[in-house]
């Protein structure tokens, strides 16, 4: 056997061949890196309006304003009161906060703001002159001229602007006391809040 003889020279390039078939596709690559995100789109046209819901549960009541109280109703029981003090009533009709003190006879005011008073009074066998009073001035005065046995009434009401800590009364004068009660016959002096002051306030 001979020695290896020294490599040929290259040849020329053949023709480009026929384009064979396709391959198999091959497995999945992996994820690629995310993109910058686009700009933002034009706004669509807006759809229908949905179908309207059911109703939901009724909520829980709330809570009710305690609006401020003040109210009396009370009568006497026995005639002819002594002129130039406060009247005392001592039947209770209606008392329930309690601003009226049977024992001087007196409204006492814990609320400012406009009351009602009025009375009610059975009248016989001589004049009564009665007055309602507020930090000791007259503030209504009015009279009944009345003689012998004759029975009548004499009826009030007006309202005052009070301020917390007034009182309220009422009196009748010397010789003119004919305020007089019995089993069918009943003086009364009553009173309540009409307005108070904070209300005011409010819708000012």
């Amino acid at each position: 056997m001979g020695e290896l003889g020294l490599p040929g020279v290259d040849g020329e390039n053949g023709e480009k061949g026929e384009k064979g078939e396709r391959g198999e596709k091959g497995d999945v690559g992996p994820k690629g890196e995310k993109g910058i995100k686009g700009d933002i789109g034009v706004e669509g046209i807006r759809g229908a309006p949905g179908k309207k819901g059911s109703r939901g549960p009724k909520g829980p009541k709330g809570e009710t304003p305690t609006l401020p109280r003040s109210a009396f109703s009370v009568g006497l029981s026995k005639p002819f009161p002594p002129p130039n003090l406060p009247i005392k009533f001592d039947k209770i009709l209606y008392n329930n906060q309690e601003h009226y003190n049977p024992l001087t006879g007196k409204f006492n005011c814990s609320i400012a703001g406009a009351y009602v008073f009025s009375y009610h009074m059975t009248i016989r066998g001589r004049p009564a002159r009665i007055s309602i009073v507020c930090q000791n001035k007259k503030m209504i005065r009015s009279r009944e001229t009345l003689y012998g046995q004759e029975i009548d009434q004499a009826s009030f009401l007006t309202i005052l602007k009070l301020n917390a800590g007034d009182q309220v009364w009422l009196e009748v004068t010397r010789d003119w006391n004919g305020v007089y009660v019995s089993a069918e016959d009943d003086s009364i002096f009553s009173g309540f809040l009409l307005y108070p002051d904070e209300i005011f306030d409010t819708l000012l």
